[in-house]
């Protein structure tokens, strides 16, 4: 054959190796989806632990609303990546009609599959804004708390009257639990919430272009902040509702890690067993469990140097309680809600956190010694980061319109639970995820 035999068909030589290493040499890089398996998470390749926080309003600080504020969410994420805080629990959106001074807005969903687009995008944004710094957000996907709507909405929407707010001193917790659990029951409501789940999980990101169940900025899906049946005759059909949900979500993605968002005993009608069962289902990936010993009466609120310490010996007790389902199942734990008041019981940043840095402080060995000894208690979200934000004056120490966005949802006095970036606690977590990311 001549020289130009060679010449002429170079291209199509070219062409034809390019097409083979393609084929056959090029391995695509996997997407860095968050995995459980054997009782662990694992990331990278390697067993996950981590120290995150609870970042409830970050959809509202991404949107292009009047609570929308982009430069400072990029402040505040920028920060948390710097402190090795990269695990995000948010609120995908509100469900609300009509405003409320204690509860979130603007809403996301103002009428059953009605949504603001702004929202929408919101979400979208702060995705986009977490991938760039390689952080992994956990999505609760309604509430059993009316802060933000939810279960209650969905009842109003569907004709059981206006729902008794559990913030409002004048309506009693037996009140707003017997409206709230007809929330299992109630065909059309639970249709709304799972036409929501569908709407949310196949979505694709407007600015990235991704399908929101290809994207590894989400390590998990969660059925609802807290769910509860709210009386033990809505047990059965809130474990069917739990598990439809659940259900629906993997038939969407396959990518993503599925949980509860449950309380533990205190959120399951006192009952280890349906906190087990909801457990069991297969297509829930981990536990969850919340702690709070203000709200379960386990401090003095007048007193916190001297029942800082039942709240950690009671709080040691209920994580290893649940961490005995945990290692049953063969599933990993996290802790995702606790929090502690600053000193005094002031809702300052100026405060002191005496008592709270030594409560977290128990927290976060119980999973640093998780971590050595690869065991299934594999992180935790603080409750929760308030950050650059600041207490508002107006109304203090309640929210009020135009104030800052904090940890605090608008049912809480402002600085009651929130960590600053001023709060020593911060480099305290930075250290520990800095050890974990050594393991």
């Amino acid at each position: 054959m001549s020289h130009n035999f060679f010449a002429k068909r170079a291209p199509v030589f070219i062409l034809v190796l390019f097409v083979a290493f393609l084929f056959i040499g090029f391995k695509p890089t996997k997407p860095d989806f968050v995995t459980a398996k054997n009782g662990l998470l694992y990331r990278q390749g390697k067993a996950y632990y981590f120290i995150g926080t609870n970042f409830w309003y970050g959809t509202l600080l991404g949107s292009e609303t009047e609570q929308g504020n982009r430069p400072r969410l990029l402040n505040e994420l920028d920060f948390l990546a710097s402190k090795g805080i990269t695990n995000l629990r948010i609120l995908v959106g509100a469900d609300l009609s009509v405003e409320h001074p204690k509860r979130v807005s603007p809403a996301l969903q103002t009428k059953p599959g009605v949504y603001d687009e702004k929202l929408l995008e919101g979400l979208d944004y702060l995705l986009a804004e977490m991938s760039n710094r390689k952080m992994t957000a956990v999505l609760y996907l309604t509430n059993s708390w009316d802060w933000s709507g939810g279960y209650g909405q969905y009842l109003e929407w569907n004709g059981f009257g206006t729902y008794p707010s559990v913030v409002d001193t004048a309506v009693s917790w037996t009140e707003f639990q017997a409206y709230t659990t007809q929330f299992h029951s109630c065909k059309p409501c639970v249709e709304n919430y799972l036409a929501h789940i569908r709407k949310i999980v196949s979505r694709n990101n407007s600015i990235t272009g991704l399908p929101y169940k290809d994207d590894p900025a989400i390590m998990a899906w969660q059925l609802g902040n807290e769910p509860r049946a709210f009386s033990q005759a809505a047990i059965p059909a809130f474990e069917n509702n739990m598990k439809a949900a659940a259900q629906l979500i993997k038939s969407i993605d396959k990518n993503h890690l599925v949980s509860v968002g449950s309380e533990g005993k205190m959120g399951s009608e006192g009952s280890m067993e349906l906190y087990e069962r909801l457990h069991s289902i297969p297509e829930v990936d981990y536990l969850t469990i919340h702690i709070w010993p203000k709200n379960w009466r386990w401090i003095n609120e007048n007193n916190l140097d001297s029942t800082v310490n039942t709240a950690i010996q009671n709080t040691d007790e209920y994580i290893d309680s649940h961490l005995a389902v945990a290692k049953k199942l063969g599933k990993p734990l996290v802790i995702e809600e606790f929090g502690f008041p600053r000193d005094g019981y002031s809702f300052s940043p100026l405060s002191a956190t005496t008592n709270r840095d030594k409560y977290y402080g128990a927290i976060f060995q119980k999973i640093q010694g998780s971590s050595k000894n690869k065991k299934n208690l594999a992180g935790c979200n603080f409750w929760s980061y308030g950050g650059f934000g600041r207490p508002g004056t107006k109304k203090a120490p309640w929210f009020s319109k135009n104030d800052d966005l904090l940890g605090d949802p608008p049912c809480e006095e402002q600085g009651l639970n929130s960590v600053f970036d001023t709060d020593n606690i911060i480099d305290t977590i930075e250290k520990y995820n800095k050890d974990f990311r050594n393991l």
